[in-house]
């Protein structure tokens, strides 16, 4: 059976240095000095240190080694050491013998009172092992806290660098419709020339073959009429009836002098001058931008919520300065202070720019003829209304729920373009020409009406420009 001294001994090689505990998953350093996996790693992370607990050899390589070795011995003393708990054993210094009752903290392990008063623990500070393990404990606690807001914090930033990815992409993909709504638009349209330039084409080829084409008839049915003289020149002249030959020849010479006639070749040809490529080329891209209608749209008093007055040049909006009382009618809205445009588009690609620089509450897009007027909801796709809306600092597209817009700078003009065949309606900064956002993908059906929504400020107002590089 081991010994008390002996079981002292082995219990004393398996303490971790720094939590003074039976070793968990044991790793040596290059100094060879170990610890528990757990407390060394730690120590490196928590306090930023590169160095041995126990010599302050600089720890060079991080990779920590397995001493199984170690893990055994730890074991086997963790056994013994519970058989002697129930008889009141304790841990005893190696050297002296004598019971540790102290810490020395300038070397980081566990000594007795005869090891206080060597040369070897000079000068050092000493607490007692309680003392010690509370001390390190309010350590370990502080680190806690200090990590846990920490991991609080980088949590937070991200979710942040989520939603900013997140975003981009979201603009991106917006950008990417768009690109490809306005190119589906420009093939239409290029299709639709193409079809009546051969249309066109077909027409001139015909005007032109028509009289060559009857002239060419009337050589065949000439060429006939000679290949039938000539059987009937060689039928006289096998004649031999001298009478008969000479009635006969008298009246063909009478038939010929009376049938003759003139012919030619007439002469055509195609008039290519706007079918050649600088020509063609010139019209076709010149005349597909003109697709894009700019359009003078004035605002509809009748549609106006009653918290709003429209200007007498129908082109301004602002808030009335009392309530009014107008007539409440099927055309005007009473729920969220909007008003419709007078003049609706149930087909080609519009543009109009309104001014927004007073107000930093509004909203601008088109809706549906058949719209809700006097619900208090946000007008959604779903509920036939395309917009945008700034709100303070914030832009958002109106969907259900509404989606946050990139933070951009705040614009003076916005251009509203509606491609009704397309489905497509896009807004922009009318004076950057840079993009906000875009609703492809819409099958209209009805009537769509410039739509404006207007919070607070000195007005909107309404005014002309050209698409922007549309």
């Amino acid at each position: 059976m081991a010994s008390k001294q002996q079981i002292q001994s082995l219990t004393e090689d398996a303490i971790c240095p720094i939590c003074l505990d039976f070793f968990s998953d044991p790793a040596t350093l290059e100094c060879g000095h170990n610890f528990c996996r757990s407390c060394i790693t730690q120590y490196c992370n928590k306090e930023r240190r590169n160095d041995c607990p126990v010599c302050r050899e600089e720890i060079t390589d991080r990779t920590l080694k397995v001493n199984r070795a170690l893990a055994s011995i730890t074991e086997t003393a963790r056994a013994l050491s519970l058989n002697t708990e129930g008889k009141g054993s304790k841990l005893h210094c190696r050297k002296h013998q004598e019971e540790l009752k102290l810490f020395c903290e300038t070397d980081k392990k566990l000594i007795c009172l005869i090891c206080r008063d060597a040369r070897e623990h000079k000068s050092h500070s000493f607490m007692p092992i309680k003392e010690a393990v509370e001390s390190y404990k309010e350590q370990i606690k502080t680190s806690l806290e200090t990590l846990t807001k920490k991991k609080s914090a980088v949590e937070e930033m991200e979710q942040r660098q989520k939603q900013k990815i997140s975003g981009v992409r979201e603009q991106s993909q917006n950008q990417l419709n768009y690109i490809t709504s306005i190119f589906a638009e420009q093939r239409q349209i290029l299709n639709e020339k193409e079809r009546l330039f051969h249309k066109e084409l077909r027409e001139e080829e015909e005007s032109v073959l028509n009289p060559m084409e009857n002239n060419l008839r009337g050589i065949q049915g000439e060429l006939n009429s000679i290949q039938e003289k000539l059987l009937m020149l060689q039928e006289q002249m096998n004649q031999t009836d001298s009478l008969i030959f000479l009635k006969e020849e008298i009246r063909r010479k009478r038939k010929t002098s009376d049938e003759d006639r003139t012919l030619s070749v007439a002469d055509g040809a195609l008039v290519m001058g706007k079918f050649d490529p600088p020509f063609l080329l010139n019209t076709v891209f010149s005349e597909v931008p003109n697709g894009i209608k700019r359009v003078s749209v004035t605002l509809d008093v009748e549609t106006a919520h009653p918290l709003l007055e429209v200007l007498e040049d129908r082109k301004r909006v602002r808030l009335a300065e009392t309530r009014r009382s107008p007539p409440v009618t099927r055309k005007r809205f009473t729920g969220l202070p909007y008003v419709l445009g007078s003049e609706g588009f149930t087909s080609g690609r519009q543009y109009w720019e309104v001014e927004v620089a007073g107000s930093s509450f509004w909203g601008l897009g088109v809706a549906a003829e058949s719209v809700e007027r006097k619900s208090e909801d946000d007008l959604t796709p779903e509920t036939g209304a395309w917009s945008i809306r700034r709100w303070g600092d914030g832009f958002y597209a109106l969907t259900s729920p509404p989606s946050p817009l990139p933070a951009r700078p705040i614009p003076v003009r916005v251009g509203i373009y509606l491609s009704y065949e397309s489905g497509t309606v896009a807004f922009y900064d009318a004076d950057t020409k840079s993009h906000f956002h875009t609703f492809t993908g819409n099958k209209f059906t009805e009537k769509l009406y410039p739509m404006f929504e207007y919070y607070g400020g000195s007005w909107l107002r309404i005014c002309s420009g050209s698409a922007p590089g549309v």
